[in-house]
């Protein structure tokens, strides 16, 4: 079928990229960089987007960019991830390749809406040495990555029998707290213990604490009257099984329990015992300052997730939003994909709004997402800037 929505381009209003340059040169500011400023250069000319879009005709993109380059974005677009994963590594490890930094920032940014770190860094090197500048900065743009940054920390529900053969999994949660700066363990399913077991324990939350890792136990009210039924006061036995109880009571937020039994420590292995310091979750909740409410710019509009169809409900907002507005800016870090058909009609309103005269700019643009708007040629209408 044949999508309408490309009209000729609307020549009443200057192009948005002339005006916002010309504002930043009075500021004395440089201007952003612009998706139509990179090079998406190939030398696969031999790929037609028409096979990709499947039974969809474009008609008057004529964006002349590269048919290799453009197919990778419109498979991206139509959920084919896959296959322009493939397509734009073969093109940068194609023999003789010569590519220009726009496919580069594609391949990079598909790697980092997959979630997939480990070909990411193994490509790093190669971006800054080809093209003598940094390349952009890990974040795990996958949709599992962004409810994880949104959410509470991981939950990590213990079991069983807390004893020395529990080291190992104990690093596994080690590993998970640092790289989420954060972790939660619910011990009320912990029904047993031994003082080798208490070590290991202690040891995971001494080196979590030294790397600077939230730490947040729950439950911990049964483990706690478990260890305590093995201590002797006198008898100067099961040490880490004692301190691990005066752990535990802090994050309890059980203060008169712990000076109780520190004393009692103090008197079994003649040392001090350690200081009390509340660690309850309540109590965080309780000490966190008051976030201060959330401030939008009067000329901001986001887009999220994933876009598609002719219906969304997105674009029928930001026509509205618009509607009162000389300048809209469109903040597009957590836009993860736009289909093709939806890219059209983005394209449609963004005619419309500059034909009347006013300035739109999509920022924070991931570089699948920003393909795909130059092969639409949405950025003819627009002010395009990729996100880093």
């Amino acid at each position: 079928m044949a999508l309408p929505f490309f009209g000729k381009k609307p020549t009443s209003a200057e192009p948005l990229g002339g005006a916002v340059e010309r504002a930043h040169a009075a500021d004395g500011v440089p201007p952003p960089t612009e998706l139509s400023g990179l090079d998406f250069s190939a030398t696969d000319h031999g790929r037609g987007l028409a096979r990709a879009a499947g039974l969809v005709e474009v008609q008057e993109v004529g964006s002349g960019i590269g048919a290799a380059f453009e197919e990778a974005a419109v498979l991206y677009a139509n959920g084919n991830d896959g296959e322009a994963l493939a397509l734009l590594e073969a093109m940068v490890d194609g023999e003789h390749a010569e590519v220009g930094e726009g496919v580069w920032l594609m391949l990079l940014d598909l790697y980092r809406l997959a979630g997939n770190k480990q070909g990411f860094e193994s490509r790093v090197l190669d971006y800054a040495t080809r093209f003598e500048r940094s390349p952009p900065p890990w974040v795990d743009l996958s949709a599992a990555g962004g409810r994880a940054r949104s959410g509470l920390p991981p939950l990590i529900n213990l079991t069983g029998q807390l004893t020395a053969q529990a080291a190992k999994q104990f690093q596994q949660v080690a590993a998970l707290g640092r790289r989420r700066g954060a972790v939660r363990l619910d011990v009320g399913r912990v029904r047993g213990v031994d003082d080798a077991g208490c070590g290991v324990w202690r040891r995971l939350l001494g080196e979590l604490a030294a790397d600077r890792v939230k730490v947040t136990l729950l439950n911990v009210e049964p483990l706690a009257e478990v260890l305590g039924k093995r201590l002797v006061v006198g008898k100067a036995q099961e040490r880490d099984t004692w301190l691990m109880l005066l752990e535990l009571l802090q994050y309890a937020d059980d203060q008169a329990r712990f000076e109780n039994l520190a004393v009692d420590y103090a008197v079994t292995f003649e040392e001090s015992p350690p200081s009390w310091e509340c660690r309850s979750a309540t109590a965080a909740l309780r000490e966190a300052p008051t976030p201060a409410p959330a401030t939008t710019e009067p000329d901001g509009f986001c887009f999220e997730g994933e876009l598609s169809g002719t219906s969304s409900d997105t674009l029928k907002r930001l026509a509205g939003f618009a509607a009162d507005r000389r300048q809209v800016r469109i903040d597009c870090a957590r836009l993860r994909r736009i289909d093709f058909v939806c890219a059209g009609t983005l394209f449609n309103i963004l005619a419309t709004l500059q034909a009347q005269g006013k300035l739109v700019s999509l920022v924070n643009v991931n570089a699948m997402v920003a393909a795909l708007l130059r092969v639409m040629s949405v950025d003819q209408v627009a002010h395009v800037t990729l996100r880093q």
